[in-house]
């Protein structure tokens, strides 16, 4: 999330009534997770064991829990609670505001596009030219959507990411305050959500054809001229290379990669990362020649133990 002018420290100090580590106008231009961060943003932690890797992440100010010794050229602000601060941020800046309106006034559609009955678009939401929006399909607030989109009956773009910290007295929710971006030429199917993201973009690419029921999770990015099949659940953090096939009842754990041009074949749980150019099955996750081969095997078993028992 990119802040829309350019704050000092102290002002973001501020705001959060936290410390800091560095001069007190040191450049912030946005905010976002580690794995998206640039310089001039912000990233949180609040554990010893991500200590090294925030530190050493892009981002040039280090919202954190215990002064440490700051990296040059960085910052730190000091916080007692760094999740609980990170979420008065999202809410300074992105925060929620009520539409009265089924399309909001701030919304934007581009030239012969088609919105059916029923639909709702969010606060500053860009629809491209000849796209087919059918009814009942909720866009929230800061999607965009390029040209000659398709998007069926009941889908949810933009609801918030599946992200939560177990706190003594239950579950505290990360706010989102990302968007969901679908490039030119992207067909979303019936009833599929696509989480926005936290504090970046949840992307689907040029392209790319999701069947009804799909799922994918906060900040994924999904490639070009892909096609993933129905019920197929995808997790958060996942990056699906270009022109990838997953078929029906896949599932991914988040933070993996997917190459280019892998087939997923159906009920696979894919569990970590995979090479491009190749077909997947099973869980876990094997090449499809390999794991089929083993199915095979797994079958004369029975056999194998009557001529074991003659003998």
């Amino acid at each position: 999330m990119k802040f829309p002018t350019t704050f000092s420290l102290k002002q973001i100090a501020e705001i959060i009534s936290s410390e800091y580590v560095g001069h007190d106008d040191f450049p912030v231009l946005g905010m976002n997770e580690i794995h998206v961060v640039e310089p001039g943003d912000i990233v949180f932690v609040d554990h010893p064991k991500y200590y090294d890797k925030a530190l050493g992440s892009k981002a040039t100010i280090i919202l954190i829990n215990k002064q440490v010794d700051c990296p040059n050229g960085k910052a730190l602000l000091i916080s007692d609670d760094p999740f609980r601060d990170f979420n008065k941020l999202t809410t300074f800046f992105q925060p929620f505001v009520p539409s009265s309106q089924s399309i909001a006034a701030t919304a934007k559609i581009g030239k012969d596009t088609v919105i059916q009955p029923n639909t709702f678009v969010g606060n500053n939401v860009v629809i491209g030219e000849n796209c087919i929006i059918h009814s009942n399909v909720t866009i929230y607030d800061n999607c965009l959507i390029g040209d000659n989109v398709t998007i069926h009956a009941g889908t949810v773009l933009g609801a918030d990411a599946f992200y939560y910290k177990k706190r003594p007295e239950g579950f505290d929710k990360l706010i989102s305050g990302g968007r969901v971006v679908l490039e030119d030429n992207v067909d979303i199917g019936a009833l599929c959500t696509i989480d926005r993201g936290v504090s970046g973009d949840t992307t689907i690419g040029y392209g790319t054809k999701l069947d009804n029921q799909v799922h994918v999770g906060h900040d994924t990015v999904i490639g070009k001229k892909c096609l993933i099949a129905s019920q197929t659940g995808i997790a958060g953090c996942v990056i699906i290379e270009d022109e990838v096939t997953l078929w029906g009842q896949v599932g991914t754990n988040s933070g993996i990669t997917i190459g280019a041009k892998a087939v997923i074949m159906g009920q696979t749980g894919v569990t970590k990362s995979v090479k491009g150019g190749k077909s997947y099955f099973g869980t876990p996750i094997e090449e499809s020649r390999e794991k089929l081969k083993q199915l095979a095997y797994l079958k004369q078993i029975p056999e194998i133990i009557k001529k074991i028992d003659k003998k």
